[in-house]
């Protein structure tokens, strides 16, 4: 193969390792490209293009996290990563590992590690590639790696959740929540809803978003139950799909335009976690965007009118 094919037949890779890294669409799409400049321009071929391709993509992404870490500190209200629909790479060896990885909760626990940690977790531990080749892609030896390792397991093992093994029961769930969340039934919200289930909103300050989490099942039930009617109203709908691996769903305005991704934790039976991704910055990957401050208008006018 010529180097385009190489390369192209390795982007879902190189992406998705990427993306872990990152917790970006765009980030990991642009450090995708920035490799392939890299090389296209090199003048040798080496010896394994996987694990050059991989090592540039990672040492790139290093890079970016570290100048975005600092950007994250000052972000306005809680940070999610941006939502992905559906993981480019497969590897049917190791679809429980990348199933687990992108979602949601977990690429906020990676959030905690070092850049350092969190690619050497994320190469070895998700993508399975030897400490030779980790090595080179972080530039330390295979004993600081191993080290690094241990580190980012325990702050893993300490907070990882543990989703539903069972894929359809979990996506039965989510279809009698979104069926609960159209008809606005709070009893029947309320059922699915972990006791202590959270509902929190990433509008980075650029979109109306929740002044904090809404803890309980009674108090998220009802919210949905008041807010998804006055939606409807003004023509939001929604789609179920997946978000990042798990179920979730994204909601479009009157013109089709996305106003916002939602994901759900389950576990256990019930929903756990609901995260909604309103920041405009984080859904241009998924088409146009909504104005979600005029659609928060609307639906405050729609209320208005109800009265």
């Amino acid at each position: 193969m010529n180097k385009v094919d190489e390369f192209e037949e390795l982007r879902p890779l190189l992406f998705s390792i990427a993306y872990r890294i990152l917790g970006s669409v765009s980030e990991a799409e642009d450090a995708v490209q920035e490799t392939w400049l890299r090389f296209d321009g090199s003048t040798t071929l080496p010896t394994s293009v996987k694990a050059f391709l991989s090592a540039t993509v990672t040492r790139i992404s290093i890079d970016v996290l570290r100048s975005a870490r600092v950007r994250r500190e000052e972000y306005v209200g809680p940070w999610f990563p941006e939502p992905l629909l559906s993981d480019p790479y497969q590897d049917p060896a190791r679809s429980a590992e990348l199933a687990d990885s992108v979602s949601m909760a977990a690429l906020l626990l990676l959030e905690r590690l070092s850049p350092l940690e969190r690619s050497v977790f994320v190469l070895r531990e998700v993508f399975g590639f030897g400490f030779d080749d980790v090595a080179s892609a972080v530039g330390r030896s295979e004993a600081a790696c191993r080290q690094l390792l241990v580190r980012a397991r325990r702050h893993m093992e300490a907070g990882r959740p543990r989703f539903e093994a069972d894929r359809q029961e979990r996506q039965e769930l989510a279809t009698r929540f979104f069926d609960a969340l159209r008809e606005g039934d709070v009893a029947g919200l309320r059922d699915l809803l972990a006791a202590d289930v959270q509902m929190v909103g990433d509008g980075g300050g650029k979109a109306p978003q929740l002044a904090r989490a809404v803890i309980g099942a009674e108090n998220v039930a009802r919210l949905l139950a008041s807010v998804f009617p006055l939606l409807a109203r003004i023509d939001v709908t929604f789609e179920p799909h997946e978000v990042n691996g798990q179920p979730g769903a994204i909601f479009r305005d009157r013109d089709g335009r996305v106003l916002h991704a939602l994901a759900l934790d389950v576990l256990d039976g019930q929903i756990q976690t609901i995260r909604s991704v309103i920041n405009p910055d984080k859904l241009g990957h998924l088409g146009p965007v909504a104005d979600a401050w005029a659609i928060d208008g609307e639906v405050k006018q729609a209320r208005r009118q109800m009265k």
